[in-house]
């Protein structure tokens, strides 16, 4: 068990995860509203949202190979952290502020070119704030390897992780649930938006310092040392809080050193990781569909409102308050994911890892059918809240596991070198052979297997393990793997956001949202059962 003072400190780091949620979480509930009211239709809206995952999907692998190899005096993570903490905070400044800025840069054209201009702010704002505030989460993750690299210390941390998180996304789903019409920010700022993001710019920025205070990134580090809180940290990490022009030209280095070699990795993923990202992949899309659209279905599908109405009339006000009661179903399902992010590690050394993610997910789809039928705000609001163990599940199991393949390379990555396996309880050592190998090469009786899943040949006798360089994981960091990680969860939104506009219309009901919701999540049900969760699942 963690002291309380490295609790305390394990917190501190975990810090920036939590603001990012806030932001994130607000931006969720929030933005698409904003969009809708400012005359983009509910198609381009849902691409809108896309531009974001998209732009990480291309970059997101670059950053998390080019972390594994930044050599800053900052450390391998911290200059990746700045720079896209950095873009966050832009992002909240455009998106609460893209009417002065269209009015500044408009020049005093005509009211159309002004509102053009100001929506095409507001879009900038958005995918901004989408591709920062979601790819941040990369180097931090990987700073959590690095300093707790332990396996009891990484499911540690990542539970604290998803705890952060879930905590953020319950703070931020209660901002937006608040009536920001009124107090004395929106006095003396003149808006509403201008208020809330102000609010979420104050949040985030104290939480970027605090992280950034508290992580200290070196190979000797010591988690179990040290006092931990704000006021005993030495004066010598104070440093840590302004980042050096170096740091950036480190990190412009690293991205510009792997891109040659990104593509191969990225492509000649290891078979335990191919076989999770699959499961995480269906998982959140299951997920990223019933969030990102909830607040809407709430409002137009339950409260029959209208968002394009004009403000003041019946059917504006009945879709305002629909949002804000989907924000409430949102509030309840964070408040459930940080219940059960701190009772994840019980769960799963009492029932397992691969019990607690088919569970998670099987609850998941159970609740999304149940809203997809059902009229009564009071049972969708109370079901939307058992959504929130697949949440949890999913921000803390893959990532414990990808930890646990990079602990084990021998076993779950293995190389070109002869590896100890065992099948049924028997010590053997099995051949790889590539393809487009000449299968008389095979020793012993030559008797050999072709897995098509992996495109080689498999010698069911006793031999030396040979494989080609593509398939070389010996130098594989574990930045990259929680890169394409990371990578699923952002092309989960790919899919609802540039196709989901166009399904609702077609179906004339956003139900459709939940009812896709719906069949995602049966579909990651049957991925997670061929999820390596252990070393006994390699020979099946």
């Amino acid at each position: 068990m963690l002291g309380w003072r490295a609790q305390g400190h394990l917190v501190l780091i975990n810090l920036l995860s939590c603001g990012l949620e806030i932001c994130v979480a607000a931006g969720i509930t929030y933005v698409p509203p904003l969009l809708l009211k400012a005359g983009i239709e509910e198609k381009y809206m849902t691409m809108v949202l896309g531009i974001g995952p998209v732009l990480g999907l291309v970059f997101i692998p670059l950053i998390g190979s080019a972390s594994d190899r930044c050599s800053s005096s900052y450390g391998h993570r911290r200059p990746f952290i700045w720079l896209l903490s950095l873009g966050v905070l832009m992002a909240m400044l455009i998106i609460s502020h893209a009417d002065v800025l269209a009015a500044y840069l408009s020049w005093g054209g005509s009211s159309h070119s002004n509102q053009l201009l100001q929506v095409g702010m507001l879009i900038l704002g958005v995918v901004l704030l989408d591709f920062c505030g979601q790819v941040c989460f990369t180097p931090l993750e990987a700073l959590l390897s690095d300093l707790y690299g332990g396996r009891e210390e990484c499911a540690r941390a990542f539970a604290t992780f998803s705890f952060m998180a879930s905590l953020g996304s319950c703070i931020g789903y209660l901002l937006s649930l608040l009536d920001w019409s009124t107090g004395p920010l929106v006095q003396y700022l003149g808006d509403e938006a201008k208020a809330l993001f102000t609010f979420l710019i104050l949040i985030f920025v104290f939480c970027v310092l605090v992280t950034m205070k508290a992580s200290e990134e070196k190979e000797d580090f010591d988690t179990w040392s040290g006092c931990l809180s704000m006021c005993c940290i030495p004066r010598k990490r104070l440093k840590f809080c302004v980042p050096r022009a170096g740091s950036l030209i480190c990190v412009l280095r690293s991205c510009w050193s792997v891109t040659p070699a990104i593509f191969r990795s990225y492509c000649h993923v290891p078979y335990v990781m191919r076989r999770l990202c699959a499961a995480q992949l269906s998982s959140w899309m299951a997920i990223m569909s019933f969030m990102l659209f909830y607040t809407d279905f709430v409002g137009e599908g339950l409260y029959q409102g209208v968002p394009s109405a004009a403000p003041g009339t019946v059917p504006r006000q009945q879709y305002d308050e629909g949002i804000r009661m989907g924000s409430l179903g949102l509030f309840l399902q964070c408040a459930t994911s940080t219940f059960f992010s701190l009772v994840m590690n019980r769960l799963v050394c009492t029932f397992g890892p691969r019990k607690v993610f088919l569970f998670s997910m099987v609850s998941f789809t159970l609740s999304a059918l149940v809203i997809c039928m059902s009229k009564s705000v009071l049972l969708v609001t109370g079901v939307s809240a058992l959504t929130g163990f697949a949440f949890a599940t999913l921000q803390t199991l893959p990532y414990t596991l990808t930890c646990r393949y990079h602990q084990e390379k021998e076993v779950y990555m293995p190389t070109n070198k002869t590896k100890k396996t065992h099948t049924h309880g028997v010590s053997s050592e099995t051949v790889r052979f590539p393809f487009n190998k000449d299968t008389s090469d095979l020793n012993h009786n030559g008797h050999a297997h072709y897995d098509q899943e992996d495109g080689e040949y498999y010698s069911l006798q006793n031999s030396t393990h040979i494989d080609d360089s593509a398939n070389n994981y010996d130098k594989r960091g574990v930045g990259l793997d929680f890169a394409i990680l990371d990578s699923t969860f952002l092309l989960s939104q790919v899919f609802p956001s540039l196709f989901m506009g166009m399904i609702v219309q077609f179906t004339q009901s956003v139900t459709a949202y939940i009812a896709s919701s719906a069949i995602f999540g049966a579909i990651s049900v049957y991925f997670a059962t061929r999820v390596i969760f252990e070393q006994k699942d390699l020979e099946h």
